[in-house]
C-alpha cells in the first residue's frame, strides 16, 4: 500500500462502506484485493488515525519479539496479530517472522542509514622509488594479513555460536 495516500485509503475505505466491491477498487487503484480488506480491517480496529502517521512507528527488539512470539507460539494469525498491533501491512510481519527464523531464532536490528564506505586502495605515486614503493607494499600486505585473521577469528565466533543453537533444536 505504499503508492497510495492517506486520502486514497480513505477514500477506499469510504466507497468500500458504502458497497463497492473491492475487485472494482483493485482494478481503478491498481492494489490487490487482500490488500483492500486488511485496509478496511485495519481502519475498522483503530480508525483513521492509523494512516496519520507521519513517520513510520520504530519498534524496539523487544517489542518485535513478542509481536513475532504470539505468532509462533501463541498461535495467532498473522493476520490477525498484525491488524491488532495497526501494522501497515500483514507483510511487515511476515518479514519479520522469516528474519527470525533465518537468524537462529534471534532478533537482528539493522542499522539505520548509509553504510560506511570502503578504504580506497592507495595509488602508486608517479615519482615512487623502488624502496618507496616496497615500504608501501609491505605496510599494505601487514593490513590484509591483519583483516584476512579477524575475518577468519570472528567466522569461528559465529560458528561457534550457531552450532550449540541449532544443538538445542
Amino acid at each position: 500500500m505504499s503508492k497510495l495516500t492517506d486520502e486514497n485509503r480513505i477514500d477506499i475505505y469510504n466507497k468500500i462502506k458504502n458497497g463497492e466491491s473491492p475487485t472494482y477498487l483493485s482494478k481503478q487503484y491498481a492494489i490487490g484485493i487482500d490488500k483492500i480488506r486488511y485496509l478496511v480491517k485495519l481502519i475498522d480496529k483503530h480508525g483513521y488515525e492509523i494512516l496519520r502517521t507521519t513517520k513510520n512507528r520504530k519498534l524496539n527488539s523487544y517489542e518485535k519479539k513478542q509481536i513475532i512470539n504470539r505468532v509462533l507460539l501463541g498461535g495467532e494469525t498473522v493476520l490477525s496479530v498484525s491488524i491488532d498491533e495497526g501494522l501497515l501491512g500483514n507483510g511487515i510481519l511476515f518479514n519479520w517472522i522469516k528474519e527470525y527464523k533465518k537468524n537462529c531464532y534471534n532478533i537482528v536490528e539493522r542499522k539505520q542509514g548509509r553504510p560506511t564506505m570502503n578504504k580506497k586502495e592507495s595509488k602508486p605515486k608517479k615519482n615512487e622509488t623502488l624502496e618507496e614503493e616496497n615500504e608501501r607494499l609491505k605496510k599494505e600486505n601487514l593490513y590484509l594479513k591483519a583483516e584476512l585473521e579477524y575475518s577468519k577469528r570472528l567466522r569461528s565466533v559465529v560458528q561457534a555460536r550457531k552450532n550449540p543453537q541449532q544443538k538445542k533444536k
